[in-house]
């Protein structure tokens, strides 16, 4: 069947100071079908969705809604024509209620004198009951998990009952059982007619969900057909010109002495259960360990304890043998951790910085010599740290929040590695980046770790921790539920391992 195109664009182009982020671009969206968007970081589909989405508006080119010319001057203007989106970034406030943030902006009233709270949470409820959600309408959205957040975020959208949803990344922090539930709605939405507009980084997810598929690459479109027949080689080849997704070991190196240990460390939740519970490992220079579990296994929170984010933790640990006493964040730096957090927008980039003063923001010391601080050496070490690390900018002086995802992701990592770390904690590193930048950070992780680097990095995809690690944990309900060497880990055994509950451990231990 032939779905109805319910927006196009035409000769679509958008200029930024020094880049041209759309070229020229004809883009079909298909109402009652996922229409799929993919992409390396920066090759153009953010830029796309947002001028879609009345964030941003065409240099040149032209707008259609049925066989209208529209100029969307706005996200409300985007809104009244019924186009709603969901960002990978979320957009919610993290001190307000559930139901305050689905309704913000369009709060429901009595008569339009006062907000009627009970329609709100109302509403609120028969939304999480279809997202098939155990979230309250007054639980704070700052209380929740990432993957909860963003299904908040997906809830606000529904809210509005958009005809056209674009989805940015809608899964990058969901659990398996959160996506199943999500491509539910999404044939639901399908099924009223609703256009959905899809991106992603996953690769399988996209040939699983789209109908249509449209392929950017430095912002022209390379490729555009409806989903049948597509697979993943047809896309990679479209999106980097060549096909290839191998991260593996392409430097072998011999591990060193133990670098990091962590003994019994523990973290109650504050409610009498346990986020961490009595996870113990250890790591050796140059060593890759991958900590796999789905969302709420722990993992994160393990990380948060290393670096010192949680002084109330119970447990030791220990750097090249040294009990680690520091309480501070700032005092576990010095000895040598580094964490690259999960959510660099908030946690690792402060977005209205150049890019230069974000990589140095950790190491000004570095550049100080008693109340002086050396511009130039600190402009030589980041024009090192951007070659080192192929970061693509015009110049080092642009603020942070034009780069892409990916790079922005290998300033965070330039600014942890210019402390000197002798162990450094990535929370899901590619996170939101495209293949292209994803085969980039993780080669400068294998480079580091050939370097003598130990590296920790948590991660809910297969194949990344698969491909990455030279040994692998699994997480469940915070604890450790499975160790595995490259030889013994199977996709099959670290998911089982992955949805253990609170059963003893089952070890894959290798001979010592």
């Amino acid at each position: 069947m032939e779905h109805p195109i319910g927006l196009s664009i035409r000769g679509g182009t958008k200029v930024y100071p020094g880049t041209v982020a759309l070229s020229a671009a004809n883009f079909d969206l298909r109402m009652g079908a996922v229409n799929v968007l993919v992409g390396e970081n920066g090759a153009g589909k953010s830029t796309m969705m947002k001028v879609i989405a009345g964030v941003e508006q065409l240099t040149e080119g032209q707008i259609f809604i049925g066989d209208e010319e529209v100029v969307l001057r706005n996200t409300d203007e985007a809104a009244r024509r019924g186009i709603g989106i969901v960002f990978q970034e979320l957009n919610l406030f993290p001190n307000l209620t559930v139901a305050e943030n689905i309704f913000i902006a369009r709060e429901k009233t009595r008569g339009g004198i006062d907000i009627d709270k009970a329609a709100q949470r109302e509403a609120t409820r028969a939304l999480m009951k279809r997202l098939e959600q155990d979230i309250a309408p007054d639980d704070l959205v700052g209380d929740l998990r990432v993957g909860q957040q963003q299904i908040v975020e997906i809830a606000k959208s529904l809210a509005q009952d958009a005809r056209i949803l674009i989805l940015d990344e809608p899964t990058s922090a969901l659990s398996a059982a959160e996506v199943d539930i999500l491509f539910r709605v999404i044939a639901d939405l399908k099924r009223d007619g609703v256009g959905i507009v899809y991106i992603s980084h996953r690769l399988e997810e996209l040939i699983q969900i789209g109908d249509y598929i449209t392929v950017l690459r430095d912002g022209v479109i390379t490729g555009a057909r409806s989903m049948e027949g597509v697979d993943v080689d047809w896309i990679v080849h479209n999106m980097i010109g060549e096909s290839g997704k191998d991260f593996s070991k392409e430097i072998e190196h011999p591990f060193g002495d133990e670098v990091f240990r962590a003994e019994h460390v523990s973290l109650g939740n504050g409610s009498g259960g346990m986020l961490v519970d009595d996870v113990s490992m250890s790591l050796r220079k140059g060593e890759i360990l991958g900590i796999y579990g789905l969302m709420g296994a722990g993992r994160s929170e393990f990380l948060e304890c290393v670096i010192g984010r949680h002084p109330y933790a119970t447990g030791q640990m220990f750097i090249e043998g040294e009990p680690l006493k520091e309480k501070t964040v700032a005092g576990r730096i010095k000895r040598g951790i580094a964490l690259i957090p999960e959510d660099r927008k908030n946690d690792g980039l402060v977005q209205m910085l150049s890019i230069r003063e974000n990589m140095t923001l950790s190491s000004l010391a570095q550049f100080t010599r008693g109340i002086h601080m050396s511009l130039m050496q600190e402009k030589e070490t980041v024009t090192d740290f951007v070659k080192r690390m192929t970061v693509k900018i015009a110049s080092p002086e642009h603020a942070v929040s034009s780069l892409s995802g990916g790079n922005q992701q290998k300033v965070v990592i330039s600014k942890a590695l210019m402390t000197d770390p002798k162990v450094l904690l990535m929370d899901e590193p590619s996170r939101g980046i495209d293949i292209g930048a994803k085969a980039e950070v993780f080669r400068v992780m294998r480079k580091l770790a050939a370097d003598g680097l130990g590296i920790i990095f948590v991660t809910s995809d297969l194949d990344e921790v698969m491909s990455l690690s030279d040994r692998i944990l699994v997480m469940s309900n915070g604890h450790i539920t499975g160790e595995f060497t490259r030889e013994t880990a199977t996709n099959s055994a670290l998911v089982e391992a992955s949805a253990v509950g609170h059963s003893p451990l089952s070890r894959h231990k290798e001979p010592a």
